[in-house]
């Protein structure tokens, strides 16, 4: 290995330090979720990177996803996977499996690699973190659809993240939440989930880690990646169609949680290692910041 390979890696290390400066101390909601989530080996790749931010003095809060694995478990049981204006129909023997999937599967396994890495975590069902209520859809006709128990989030109760946040731990939340009138848990789309947070606690980055590279003038096109825009900017690629499809809720979502106060918001490419480490703490970054 010759002398400027370390060197590079050192030049790195200087480019991150005005980033750590600024950061320390500060929230940073992360979502996980997509195909990001499908690859285990990336997946422990990203949880390392989060033990890399606990380190560095930022407090990480993960909400994550689970929608393939849930699909799995569904077919398996015998029930079709359906979906209403992008919401997935969860009926009452659904909403069990769902359930299970996020807190016994999903989150207790992100919150293990971490501790693996030498990080503190801790697994909160998102039933004790959201507070919501049935959602009201309408179908492709524009007639109003019953989706059962899929929900849509009131409010949060934040005091698992400040005892979390006391003790240097991560806190790893699945998107469910108890419904306000029965207690009984509701299936939260991870997006909305995490923004409904972020938007609480009024954190300084909302993270999304997706299976996209960011927002693009066309979609088929990474190299057409738009790497910054602000809500003007947002507001006026959702009024020409730039933006479309899945992500539109991701950005109106994004939009909320700015108008909330969160600072700024980020959609990154999950199947890229490191990738979070790159968008935060380098000057090119990897994926589309939006801004006030």
């Amino acid at each position: 290995m010759s002398l400027q390979q370390p060197i590079d890696k050192a030049e790195a290390l200087i480019e991150a330090l005005p980033y750590l400066q600024a950061f320390r101390g500060k929230t940073f909601l992360i979502k996980m979720g997509g195909s990001a989530m499908e690859d285990p080996d990336l997946v422990r790749k990203v949880m390392r990177d989060i033990v890399f931010l606990e380190v560095a003095g930022i407090n990480p809060i993960v909400v994550h996803g689970g929608g393939k694995a849930i699909s799995a478990a569904m077919k398996e049981a015998g029930l079709e996977a359906e979906f209403v204006g992008g919401f997935r129909r969860t009926t009452d023997e659904a909403i069990s499996i769902v359930e299970k999937v996020l807190s016994n599967e999903i989150n207790p396994g992100l919150v293990q690699m971490i501790r693996e890495f030498g990080g503190k975590a801790t697994g909160i069902p998102g039933t004790d973190v959201f507070l919501g209520e049935k959602m009201r859809v309408k179908d492709d006709q524009g007639n109003p659809a019953d989706i059962g128990r899929v929900g849509e989030v009131l409010g949060c109760r934040v005091e698992h993240m400040a005892a979390a946040h006391d003790a240097a731990i991560v806190p790893v939340i699945s998107p469910l939440a108890a419904e306000l009138a029965t207690g009984r848990p509701l299936n939260i789309n991870a997006d909305l989930a995490a923004a409904a947070l972020a938007k609480e606690l009024r954190v300084t980055k909302l993270v999304y880690l997706s299976d996209v590279p960011g927002l693009m003038k066309d979609p088929s096109n990474p190299d057409t990646l738009i790497k910054s825009v602000n809500r003007e900017q947002a507001d006026g690629l959702l009024e020409d169609g730039t933006i479309s499809g899945g992500m539109i809720p991701k950005i109106k979502s994004a939009l909320d949680a700015l108008n909330a106060g969160v600072r700024k918001v980020h959609f990154v490419d999950g199947r890229l290692p490191h990738a979070l480490l790159l968008e935060i703490f380098t000057d090119y970054g990897i994926g589309t910041e939006v801004t006030r």
